[in-house]
């Protein structure tokens, strides 16, 4: 096939779609999931809960793979709505893969720290603890809220911290959910959650932290006469 002048003509380039609508799919789609989930759960008589995280159980080790997508109750799939779309989709910016490997990080380190101190806290009946099973994204959400905060000051990206400083404003108050309180509420999750959104910033962040290292000046040594 050749175009005016006998030259091949080159093939149509497919339009790409913006990041930001790609992200913003991945989000809504991801949050789609747990109300189709949820809508199985509730009519199957929430069986599906039994599946969270029981910790200091080898059985309960599963939970970390499936208590993201669990929720007790519709009211509580819908608290976690309005924080997952608007965090996850800020997430997405930073771009899809990074998105993905912290989501990653958050989802296994968080439900691995929540399945170790899950039950701290916890009351007891007979000197026994009372078993506990962690369900629900906030862990996650609260991993993703705390990575927007603090990406921004490992890469030193002006925009990047801006948008940490505004999630911080707006959701910084939700980070009390950390702190031990109303028995039924995983705030181990939550502070698990908090902290491997800490370290998924910091690992992901090592491409712009190695290339600033690089850019510094190297001093000559100093020799003493």
């Amino acid at each position: 096939m050749t175009g005016t002048g006998g030259h091949s003509a080159l093939p149509a380039q497919p339009n790409k779609r913006p990041a930001w609508l790609v992200g913003g799919l991945t989000v809504v789609s991801f949050v789609a999931l747990l109300y189709v989930i949820e809508a199985y759960d509730s009519v199957t008589g929430h069986q599906l809960d039994r599946n969270g995280i029981r910790p200091l159980e080898t059985d309960g080790l599963s939970g970390i793979l499936f208590a993201p997508l669990l929720h007790s109750n519709w009211e509580h799939l819908v608290a976690n709505t309005g924080p997952a779309l608007v965090l996850g989709f800020l997430m997405t910016l930073a771009g899809l893969s990074r998105f993905i490997f912290a989501t990653a990080i958050i989802w296994i380190v968080g439900g691995f720290g929540t399945w170790l101190i899950g039950n701290i806290g916890a009351p007891t009946y007979n000197g026994v603890v009372v078993e506990t099973n962690h369900i629900g994204a906030s862990g996650l959400i609260f991993g993703w809220l705390t990575f927007l905060i603090v990406f921004g000051f490992f890469t030193r990206k002006v925009w990047e911290i801006v948008v940490g400083v505004v999630v911080l404003f707006i959701y910084g108050s939700i980070l009390l959910g950390v702190l031990p309180g109303t028995f039924g509420v995983s705030w181990q999750g939550h502070l698990c959650g908090a902290a491997a959104g800490v370290l998924a910033a910091y690992l992901l962040s090592g491409p712009e932290r190695k290339a600033r290292a690089l850019r510094r000046p190297v001093r000559p040594p100093q020799l003493n006469s």
